[in-house]
């Protein structure tokens, strides 16, 4: 009898609760991301502090939401997602509580800061679901979740501006806290921990490298305009960031459990996902920065459509709705065609979008036309990515790859900020000492949006397809049998006596072009993340593991210094033999 290994997923029963309860904490966390744009011009005022100054306000969220994410997301690898998901929400309820009762600008830039922290709870969410859901309701549910971001800052700017306009604007913070809260609560009650576990320790210095890493890139970024692009400010900050990050890099390829794995980060469908997330990242933040500013100029420029804060919110708010509608066609679109081609897909209809946006933003009710078509767009895009991740990873990995993917889309988001503030910086007009934002500017924006996207469809068109990245990404099953058992045709040298009839896996080790491998050395992890054995295989690349019972298993090779790399498997129980060959790209035997 033949029969295909199953992956661990397909067994596991995924409560109601988890996917509605994730995507509710990815939507908080945008909500904290959008918090303070309806009031951003009037923070120096409510400060009592210069613009360059108040600015610090939005640039420390971000900042820290780029270094916790990659280590919120290794974290959870290591101790548990949900463990890792409610200590980030339960920093950003702290940062909230200080930035709610404060009005000093030290004192509000910590709160900010610690506010930043719950960026990581979009790939530990991710995780989450990755480890817990059934296969046919993992990828809707992962494009709802990644989606969650767009959703929760389209849906939160008008009652941000709504609160902002007939309350004061500490409430804005008392009520992330409460949203946070309520968050940290369902998380308890209907999420339950990943068993999941990465082997291994925090690369503590990977992880200060990196942050250090980040900040020095990230602050030149954000700050390059107030400081001057080509000041040796901006410049020198570059250039030790580049210094950091190589060194940074060497350290990792030389640490045995490093924060993040760059030779999983090199292979072609991470490099070129994560490639392709910064771009869609600066594709997403353009539609934010010029559509709010064209509705609420007056009339009197010409140009302007004079509406104001809260209806120039909900005018933007369908780019979220979209976002939250398309996970369902996201999956349908998917499980025909694979995640590479939505996401090419969804970038192609960004590039329309914003095409099409050059010459619809005479009316409101146009900007509405291009929020719904770039929401659609982005959607599709977004709920690609952590398919992709996930395909090109172990399950081991999931948080901390899930967590650089992340941090790449925000190292897009970023770019488009600084790029697109100067553009319209430089573009502007001045009326009454004041810089008005020229239509010039506008259309200039979304066509740097638009060519990024573009460049993020070359990059996409890299990625492999999805037979490729089946076969050439990570071991996979070539063929599977139960019909003999152990004492029948398995390696005697490698059944020890009195085990001739047990249950178990049996198989052989071989490259991309079925060479057999000596001496990998084949891991059987169970579905609580804990080794049920080991064993090395033999000149003829055979193996044998017994299982202890029943169930779904990870077989994770390592060989060549290639690896781990894992596969699912299930076995029926009983003295059944599950026969699993596992092929490993560009081995060299030993």
């Amino acid at each position: 009898m033949t029969r295909t290994a199953t992956d661990p997923r397909t067994r596991r029963p995924g409560g109601s609760g988890i996917v509605p309860v994730l995507a509710f904490a990815g939507i908080v966390v945008a909500v904290m991301q959008t918090l303070l744009v309806p009031v951003i011009k009037d923070l120096p005022e409510l400060l009592g502090t210069s613009p360059s100054n108040a600015t610090w306000v939005m640039t420390s969220t971000l900042l820290a939401g780029a270094v916790a994410t990659p280590i919120m997301g290794r974290l959870g690898d290591l101790y548990g997602k949900r463990r890792m998901l409610i200590a980030s929400l339960a920093v950003m309820v702290v940062g909230s509580l200080i930035a709610g009762f404060t009005s000093e600008l030290l004192v509000m830039i910590v709160g900010r800061a610690l506010q930043g922290f719950a960026m990581g709870a979009i790939p530990l969410g991710i995780g989450l679901m990755r480890d817990g859901l059934p296969r046919e309701k993992l990828g809707s549910a992962m494009a709802l979740m990644s989606s969650s971001i767009g959703v929760g800052g389209g849906l939160a700017l008008p009652v941000a501006a709504l609160v902002a306009q007939h309350a004061d604007w500490h409430a804005l913070f008392f009520g992330s806290a409460g949203l946070g809260a309520l968050s940290i609560l369902l998380t308890l009650v209907f999420v339950p921990e990943s068993p999941m576990r990465a082997v291994g320790t925090f690369d503590v210095w990977g992880a200060l490298g990196l942050s250090a890493g980040l900040v020095l890139f990230l602050l030149p970024i954000t700050k390059g305009s107030d400081w001057g692009w080509t000041s040796g400010t901006t410049l020198g900050l570059f250039g030790a960031a580049a210094v950091v990050l190589l060194l940074w890099g060497l350290m990792e390829l030389r640490v045995k459990a490093p924060l993040v794995d760059l030779r999983t980060t090199a292979r072609p469908a991470v490099l070129f996902t994560n490639l392709a997330s910064i771009m869609v990242g600066v594709a997403f933040y353009a539609v934010s920065l010029v559509l709010p500013q064209l509705l609420q100029l007056p009339t009197s420029t010409g140009y302007g459509l004079g509406q104001s804060m809260v209806v120039a919110g909900l005018c933007v708010a369908p780019l979220g709705l979209t976002m939250m509608f398309t996970a369902p066609v996201y999956a349908r679109i998917s499980a025909k065609y694979g995640p590479k081609v939505t996401l090419m897909i969804g970038m192609l209809i960004i590039a329309v979008g914003y095409g099409a946006g050059l010459g619809l933003m005479s009316a409101a009710w146009q900007t509405i036309v291009i929020a719904v078509v770039l929401g659609a767009g982005i959607g599709l895009a977004y709920s690609s990515l952590p398919a992709l991740i996930i395909g090109a990873v172990p399950a081991s990995e999931t948080g901390a790859a899930n967590g650089l993917n992340t941090l790449m889309r925000s190292i897009g988001t970023s770019v488009s900020s600084a790029v697109i503030g100067m553009v319209l910086a430089n573009t502007a007009n001045q009326v009454g000492g004041v810089a008005v934002p020229t239509m010039h500017g506008f259309r200039v924006s979304f066509m740097i949006a638009t060519g990024a996207v573009l460049l993020g469809l070359v990059f996409a068109a890299f990625l492999p397809g999805r037979r490729a990245a089946a076969n050439a990404e990570k071991p996979h099953l070539v063929a599977s049998s139960e019909d003999a058992e152990y004492g029948e045709a398995a390696s005697p040298e490698l059944v020890p006596a009195g085990r001739t009839a047990q249950a178990g896996f049996r198989g052989r080790v071989l490259t991309a072009d079925g060479v057999p491998v000596a001496r990998a050395k084949v891991t059987l992890i169970d579905r609580r993340g804990r080794q049920a054995g080991a064993t090395l295989s033999a000149e003829g690349g055979d193996y044998v593991l017994a299982v202890p019972s029943e169930g779904a298993y990870v077989l994770a090779v390592t060989a060549g210094g290639h690896g781990p790399l894992a596969s699912g498997a299930s076995h029926p129980g009983g003295v059944r033999v599950v026969e699993v060959d596992l092929a490993l790209p560009s081995v060299v035997p030993a």
